[in-house]
């Protein structure tokens, strides 16, 4: 039976998308994979449907818990019901009837967090697990602008698991960050799979402002003009929480922001609003975006100067998967470069920080029977950490390499880390403004970032390349139609019931 057959079995697709069926063929020939498909081109496909026809357990690791239920709420909508997100989330009752019952499960989605667990482990390892996915396999790799420490383990996980059939999964990754990954997963021999980031229906334009206050100007009024829907992206909550009520009051639009900050409810809300044509605009941080699946967003507007380009492509790319024109509009005025400078710094602890844990360490002695310490969220509280930090802080002290035999030297181990973190940061943002100066193609530009070159010059290409804006433009002054949208609430509905009936 063809892969096509299948795909229409189970999705109701006629044909595959770019690289889809590659990987997919590479999986079921028990080959090893790598595969660097563009953001829109359906990347869960490639281990959902080889998890149909493979015996066995699916086991998925993804770093991002509100992607993680995205995807499992997704498939249980669509019919799917073996499938579990074994995460923070779980209340204590829920998940040890999912331990309990983890060998009825098909598809088992897990942060890298909760592999650490020994006997999380244990239980994995009764199961015959046909395929371990790393679902953004840039962090695995310290070079990587998402690098997440508890991901560098993923290969020693593996082995523990008994070096099953793997499939490694991003969006943006230069040659330099793919050999890491390979690496890190201790894979020797791995199929890669490697699609250009180009998308030629997405055009980019820069536009220099002088100020804050201009920028605010130039939102409204490109998005007055703009064919809609889109998405404009912010580094900060307050400013996108600012203009989606400018955009509202002014009557442009109907707009929403939509942040990290927000209960989880509201969050799942604003998605299906969006999604079924209630809203034309969302305000967005980085939150927004995974996992949203709609395919005629038109615009991507960054009202903010984003820290790397790699994230910079994968906001963008969630623009045009309908194939339609659509823009990339970047607003940057002078000292952008400063918040994302700022950012940078705030992700990773200061040595006032770890020379205090470190001392802390010392002095309490806070060490379980098992060689760990007991790094409780009161001890981070009172350090000052943020949520990341303290990620970065546990994954050292917790899981010290061989060099590192006491905390004198895990200390040194640690600043040397987080400085070099720090000049890779720096780095990027370096890059990304790069992008904003230069006066040749800014697609050429983003392609050789990733060691590609621009084969087929297209017309819409980027202000650089004589893009003019109005091609953009609506003749519409009026907010998306509302009168045959489909009925989200009944959408959400489900959404909100499945969730109930697992608590």
């Amino acid at each position: 039976m063809e892969l096509e057959t299948h795909l229409e079995k189970h999705f109701g697709y006629q044909s595959f998308r770019t690289g889809q069926k590659e990987v997919i063929s590479s999986i079921l020939a028990g080959q090893h994979t790598l595969a660097m498909l563009p953001t829109g081109t359906g990347k869960s496909l490639c281990y959902q449907l080889p998890g149909y026809l493979l015996k066995g357990q699916i086991l998925i690791v993804s770093p991002l818990l509100s992607l993680m239920q995205d995807q499992v709420d997704q498939m249980k909508l669509l019919g799917e019901k073996r499938v579990v997100a074994l995460n923070s989330f779980l209340s204590p009752s829920d998940r040890n009837y999912v331990l309990r019952h983890l060998h009825e499960y098909k598809f088992i989605f897990i942060s890298p967090e909760m592999l650490r667990v020994p006997f999380i482990i244990r239980m994995l390892q009764q199961l015959t697990i046909s395929l371990f996915v790393v679902d953004e396999a840039h962090c695995i790799s310290q070079w990587g602008f998402d690098f997440r420490p508890d991901y560098s383990k993923l290969g020693e996980i593996r082995e523990k698991l008994g070096g099953p059939l793997t499939l490694a999964l991003t969006a943006t990754a230069t040659e330099k960050v793919r050999e890491d990954i390979a690496a890190s997963l201790g894979i020797n021999e791995i199929k890669r799979i490697e699609s250009t980031i180009d998308r030629p229906n997405i055009a980019f334009y820069v536009d220099e402002l002088s100020s804050y206050h201009e920028k605010e100007n130039r939102v409204l009024e490109l998005v007055s003009r703009l064919q809609k829907p889109g998405i404009i992206y912010f580094s900060s909550k307050k400013a996108a929480e600012q203009v989606a009520a400018l955009l509202t009051e002014k009557g442009i639009c109907e707009a929403l922001p939509y942040h990290g900050g927000l209960e989880q409810n509201t969050r799942i809300l604003i998605q299906q609003q969006f999604i079924h044509n209630q809203i034309d605009v969302i305000c967005a941080t980085s939150a927004f975006g995974m996992g949203v699946n709609k395919e005629n967003i038109r615009f991507i507007i960054h009202f903010h100067l984003p820290m790397q380009i790699e994230s910079y492509l994968q906001e963008v790319g969630r623009a045009g998967r309908d194939g339609l024109p659509s823009v990339a509009i970047l607003l940057y005025s002078s000292g952008d470069e400063q918040l994302p400078m700022q950012l940078a710094e705030s992700e990773l602890p200061t040595e006032q920080q770890i020379d205090w844990l470190f001392s802390k360490l010392q002095d309490e002695q806070i060490q379980g029977n098992d060689g760990k310490f007991d790094l409780g969220f009161q001890l981070a509280e009172t350090g000052g950490f943020s949520e990341i930090q303290w990620r970065i802080m546990k994954g050292f002290v917790n899981h010290p390499t061989s060099e590192d035999s006491n905390l004198e030297a895990l200390k040194l181990s640690l600043k040397d880390f987080v400085k070099g973190r720090l000049a890779v940061k720096i780095n990027n943002i370096v890059r990304m403004k790069k992008l904003v100066e230069i006066s040749t193609c800014r697609r050429e530009f983003l392609l050789q970032y990733f060691d590609e070159r621009l084969i087929n010059k297209i017309p819409s290409c980027c202000d650089n390349c004589g893009l003019e804006l109005s091609t953009y433009q609506t003749s519409k002054t009026t907010s998306l139609s509302r009168g045959k949208c489909e009925d989200w609430k009944d959408y959400l509905s489900k959404i909100l019931i499945n969730r109930e009936l697992r608590e």
